[in-house]
């Protein structure tokens, strides 16, 4: 069975052991590396990670963009929103459609 995790600072992320899913607090770049990779290879179809650890680990974060799983989703941290999520939808949705249908 596939499992869920979340991946950033301590503070973003702590909520979402209430409802079930693996949290996984890193603020460094290699550790973070080394923690996508392993989840990636073990059952993990979802990993949403904070835009703050993502922009960090972004070139790691794209070798998955190709594969069918894990679906990686850059998440707003505590800081606030950086836009780093809403483009990567954006993205993704003019890669299907073939035009940015958001803007």
């Amino acid at each position: 069975m596939y499992k869920i995790a979340v991946m950033g600072d301590k503070d973003s992320i702590c909520g979402f052991v209430s409802v079930g899913l693996d949290i996984f607090p890193l603020t460094e770049h290699d550790e973070a590396v080394k923690k996508l990779r392993n989840l990636a290879e073990n059952d993990y179809a979802v990993i949403f990670i904070t835009e703050k650890l993502y922009s960090l680990i972004e070139t790691e974060a794209d070798k998955y963009k190709a594969a069918p799983i894990p679906a990686i989703i850059p998440i707003p941290g505590i800081t606030g929103n950086s836009g780093i999520g809403m483009a990567a939808v954006s993205k993704s949705v003019e890669q299907a459609v073939g035009s940015d249908i958001l803007k």
